[in-house]
């Protein structure tokens, strides 16, 4: 293929044009995408500043630093950057190990939008985190919605299959060690010190001999099944504890009034960014110190305070840290058209109504809503928070109808999708940050599962079309001798009709008996 640089090939004549991700870079609206995306990376005006200047007029007031800047590094093509969100997910990478396989793998180049091979990383790994944030859950619900407009494009699914969906619940785990009250007051103490040094306060001790060797005990006594022991020790670390705790509230109170006083405290008073940490160490670390076993709200993680514990009656897996994730496939195909997280362990039925309305808002373009949602009993006695859908579920099985029973049957075929989307495509460990980091992981995931089911859907047709041309042409050789005889037979008949008009002088004219006979050749 011809090329501007003579020393280069292009990708698109290195790549397999038959490959499902090549196929599907040329179906998805990238144009759309960066339409969409751009304005979250517009800079913004900033607030000029003000100072007084001196000259010949006199003193006055100017203005400088205002506006739009036009400085600083440019930003990455959109369009790379999306991809690699739909590569990472798609094909359950870390940051770092997807840009060090793009740098080596032709075909994710091509469907980036690269002209030419490139040996080299596409950006540094923290800079996908930081995209992700920038776009926000708005800009993955984007791409997201791109998934579907592309599968319907492809021809992988009809318009009208998008109106039934089957919606439920999972739980995407937060990256966290199992929650145990020896570690996390053993971890509160030790956060707390180095809290407590980061703002200048100096502690008499800090116990942290004494803190290793009870998180060490507690450890071998719960081994032991030794409860009476690993009690007592848990109730000592919670006094160690208390003991650092009150003694850095104590000297930090001391330092706020010494200079509220007028006085010069003893040490350099710190930055309100470090005293902010510090409180916010202290507040958590007071509710592990307070909190028991039958608590609600407890404090799972010290650097995670939205995990929550949530139940799903699992045999292999009775409790799970992390948060609620509420999941809509189609009814028949199996695409995901909504992905969407809910902190606070609600109610099942509670997640109805805002899944559904995301559901809603990814399928408008495509003048679509969903109509009919088959559930479980977890999502009883929700009819009236969602009109206009029709809620379908086995405690209404005598009152259904024989179709919506056949579609009641099919309620389970969402459970290995969410099993693939655990397993594939990261939704079994959340590693971002925060409420928010777990909203865009769930939705990232989704967009993930889409690619690599419209990749599946690609060679599906491919397969299909295949089969359809092998029977095409074996199929005159099985049948050859009978298509051959009627074709012999019908033009027998068109030139006898030909003769006899000729002998009685009506023939028609010789263009239309030219076109009589190719039809009855055909």
């Amino acid at each position: 293929m011809s090329t501007p640089d003579f020393f280069r090939a292009r990708l698109d004549g290195m790549v397999d044009p038959r490959h499902p991700l090549v196929v599907l870079t040329g179906r998805l609206p990238w144009a759309q995408i960066e339409q969409v995306l751009a304005p979250h990376f517009d800079r913004k005006a900033r607030m000029p500043g003000t100072a007084v200047a001196h000259d010949m007029l006199g003193e006055h007031e100017v203005e400088f630093g205002g506006g739009i800047g036009s400085g600083g590094r440019p930003r990455l093509p959109i369009r790379l950057m999306a991809s690699l969100l739909y590569l990472k997910s798609s094909f359950n990478l870390s940051d770092e190990e997807l840009v060090a396989r793009w740098s080596e793998n032709v075909v994710w180049q091509f469907f980036s939008g690269m002209a030419y091979y490139e040996p080299r990383l596409p950006c540094d790994a923290t800079q996908i985190g930081r995209f992700r944030t920038a776009i926000g859950e708005e800009g993955l619900e984007q791409l997201l919605k791109c998934t579907i407009q592309t599968a319907v494009e492809i021809k992988a699914i009809k318009p009208a299959e998008l109106e039934r969906v089957i919606v439920d619940s999972t739980v995407q785990e937060k990256a966290i060690a199992h929650p145990v009250d020896s570690r996390l007051l053993d971890i509160a103490r030790y956060k707390v010190v180095k809290a407590a040094k980061a703002a200048g306060i100096a502690l008499k001790q800090t116990f942290a001999a004494e803190g290793k060797e009870l998180r060490r005990k507690a450890g071998g006594y719960a081994h032991a099944k030794q409860f009476r022991r690993l009690k007592k020790v848990v109730k000592r670390q919670r006094t160690i504890l208390g003991v650092v705790m009150r003694e850095v509230q104590r000297k930090l109170d001391a330092q706020v009034q010494s200079v509220a006083a007028g006085g010069a405290p003893e040490n350099e008073l710190p930055g309100a960014t470090v005293l902010s940490a510090l409180k916010t160490v202290l507040e958590r670390a007071e509710r592990i110190r307070t909190q028991q076993r039958h608590d609600k709200n407890k404090l799972y993680a010290l650097y995670a305070p939205e995990v929550e514990c949530v139940g799903k009656g699992k045999a292999r897996k009775p409790y799970e840290f992390g948060v609620k994730v509420s999941l809509a496939v189609m009814h028949k195909q199996g695409l995901m058209v909504g992905a969407r997280s809910f902190p606070g362990n609600p109610f099942d039925g509670h997640t109805s109504a805002q899944q559904l309305e995301q559901t809603t808002n990814l399928l408008q373009d495509l003048r679509r809503k969903p109509k009919q949602a088959i559930v479980d009993l977890g999502y009883r006695g929700v009819d009236a928070d969602n009109p206009g859908v029709e809620i379908i579920h086995r405690g209404k099985y005598k009152t259904l109808t024989a179709l919506q029973r056949r579609w009641l049957k099919r309620r389970q075929a969402i459970e290995p999708a969410i099993g693939h989307a655990e397993s594939d495509h990261r939704m079994d460990r959340c590693w971002l940050k925060g409420a928010l980091g777990d909203a865009l992981h769930a939705i990232s995931c989704a967009a993930g599962y889409n690619i690599r089911w419209s990749m599946r859907a690609i060679l599906a047709q491919a397969a299909k079309a295949a089969k359809a041309a092998f029977l095409a042409l074996s199929k005159p050789a099985l049948y050859g001798l009978n298509s051959a005889m009627d074709a012999l037979i019908n033009l027998r008949d068109v030139l006898s009709l030909i003769r006899i008009a000729q002998r009685a002088s009506l023939g028609p004219p010789l263009l239309t008996l030219h076109a009589g006979l190719t039809v009855a050749l055909h």
